[in-house]
């Protein structure tokens, strides 16, 4: 523990084998940051200002949204920074803050999805209980629940990480500090340390993603037993959105942290997915194919003069033909 201090900052090299590629780089993920900025804001917004959508899941796609904004900021602007010819380095606290906060903020969507499955079983499955079971206060409890789980489970791997002696080269061979690349780093034996993490971070995704195909199963088996195709159709409507995102999500956790066999330049293009697609993608996912949500975004864009009245009134107009 007394070399720990020996190491005061550390060099991130960036994607492996993109040397001469800043430039367009730097352009395609300012882009996608940009995107993902813009797209969330407008779907807290939408949101917000319809009373309509002062629902349970509407609640946690804001949470969703809040976070989606946060997790790409973790690592993107310091990313941009050195993309654009600026200083690769960063403080040892730096280093440690950007780990702690990914995990937070990735741990916490985690649960977070897990509770919107249970808000569409509860929705589906038991209609009638529907706003007894999730209630202002039970939707404040899970919200504050997935936040407190996160930042435990962050608070761990992070203590985990840099309790190790960091003595030796400080040269980071990623794009920001993230475990697995930390660990190489360190001036100690860290297997025992990598088989925790391991198992830490592989079994609270798939305990998640067990409880999430539990609620989905039972939707499933609900849905078929409606009568009405309508029925049927509005009900995988408003599932397949949440259904999507699920699948990004996990899909890049599985490949960056449970594969055997890392690949540098693979975890770089799939964590970048993870970081900045993924996020991007989330505010078209939810509002393709959610009437009520591209009704309030068409009043938003409106209000925000983006979107003319006699272009708001023929797309409603589309809209209503299309519908009947």
């Amino acid at each position: 523990m007394r070399n720990r201090s020996v190491v005061t900052e550390f060099i991130l090299l960036g994607i492996p084998h993109t040397e001469g590629l800043e430039t367009m780089l730097l352009v395609l993920f300012l882009s996608f940051y940009i995107f993902t900025l813009i797209g969330n804001l407008l779907i807290l917004l939408a949101v917000v200002s319809s009373a309509q959508l002062h629902t349970p899941m509407y609640f946690f796609l804001c949470k969703l949204s809040i976070f989606d904004i946060f997790f790409p900021s973790v690592s993107s602007p310091k990313m941009l920074c050195y993309l654009s010819g600026n200083s690769r380095a960063i403080s040892y606290a730096g280093c440690a803050s950007q780990l702690f906060f990914y995990h937070f903020l990735g741990c916490t969507e985690c649960f977070l999805y897990t509770v919107m499955a249970y808000d569409r079983f509860v929705a589906i499955c038991h209609p009638l209980r529907y706003t007894t079971i999730m209630s202002p206060r039970a939707c404040i409890i899970l919200a504050m629940g997935t936040s407190f789980f996160g930042c435990i489970q962050a608070t761990f791997l992070t203590t985990l990480t840099f309790q190790l002696p960091y003595c030796g080269p400080n040269k980071v061979d990623y794009y920001f500090c993230d475990i697995p690349v930390m660990l190489k780093l360190a001036c100690a034996d860290t297997s025992a340390l990598e088989m925790v993490g391991f198992i830490s971070v592989g079994l609270m995704p798939l305990s998640c993603f067990l409880l999430i195909l539990t609620s989905y199963s039972r939707i499933v088996c609900s849905i078929l037993q409606i009568r009405s195709a309508e029925g049927r159709h509005h009900a995988f409507s408003t599932c397949s959105a949440h259904l999507t995102a699920i699948l990004l999500f996990y899909m890049t956790v599985v490949l960056i942290y449970l594969r055997p066999t890392p690949s540098p330049w693979l975890d770089a293009t799939v964590q970048i997915l993870n970081n900045l697609v993924t996020p991007m993608l989330n505010p078209l996912i939810y509002s393709l194919r959610n009437k009520e949500v591209k009704s309030s975004l068409r009043k938003v864009l409106h209000q925000l003069g983006f979107l003319p009245e006699q272009l708001q009134k023929e797309i409603s107009n589309w809209h209503f033909n299309h519908n009947s």
